[in-house]
């Protein structure tokens, strides 16, 4: 069983990923115009009122992203425990938050949220969670394996370098977005009249989310064994 605790975790994480991607695609097939995802946000695909026939497939396939990677953050924390690790995975607890927040966004009606705009929080949430508890999960889980001999020379530098690939398309996007406020005053919120205009896609504040969404889709994918193998 403990042999097969890596392939299962990996496997649950798989499914999880190509759920929301399947999911995704479903929805953009269904959206009633046009949709192009480097210059248009997931939200765009998330709301009734925006995509009204594909809405359910774009929230079914992140109440079931959640869901996976909620199952196996627990079982990690869980494994962990048992084999008397001393130090609390602050990573896999924030990791863990972040999975809850994702469902909670897709699952929960508007009208049921005290707050205002508790879908945006929920999402927000949902993204600061998933963000520091992978780049602190891959730091930790990178730095042990080269501690280990597993990798040659600094851990601290393999894990750094790994932990910054997860965080660049988030940078990059504040990047954009900063010269897009200054430069480009006058532009509406990202939409197909970037595209329209001639605005380059790596200004589009879509483009950087999808990309950070395929760059934590591949860590999600990889985080759970190599968690797994740390935390024993």
């Amino acid at each position: 069983m403990r042999a097969f605790a890596p392939q299962a975790l990996c496997a649950t994480a798989c499914v999880g990923v190509l759920a929301f991607w399947g999911g995704m695609s479903m929805a953009g097939r269904s959206y009633p115009s046009e949709y192009d995802w480097r210059y248009m946000t997931i939200s765009s695909l998330v709301y009734g009122d925006r995509n009204p026939h594909g809405y359910l497939w774009a929230r079914g396939g992140i109440v079931l992203c959640g869901l996976a990677g909620l199952y196996w953050t627990t079982v990690v924390v869980r494994k962990g425990k048992h084999a008397g690790a001393a130090k609390r995975p602050i990573g896999l607890w924030a990791l863990g938050l972040g999975y809850l927040c994702m469902m909670c966004c897709a699952l929960l009606p508007e009208r049921l949220l005290p707050i205002p705009k508790g879908h945006d929080f929920l999402a927000l949430a949902a993204f600061v969670g998933i963000c520091i508890g992978m780049v602190h999960s891959t730091f930790k889980a990178v730095e042990r394996s080269a501690r280990l001999g597993n990798l040659a020379g600094s851990p601290r530098l393999h894990a750094g370098i790994l932990a910054g690939i997860a965080l660049s398309p988030i940078v990059l996007s504040a990047l954009a977005q900063a010269y897009v406020s200054h430069a480009l005053p006058a532009l509406p919120w990202v939409s197909l009249v970037w595209r329209a205009r001639g605005v380059p896609v790596y200004l589009s504040f879509a483009f950087w989310e999808w990309v950070t969404c395929a760059v934590f889709s591949v860590y999600m994918v990889v985080l759970p064994p190599t968690t797994l193998a740390a935390r024993r």
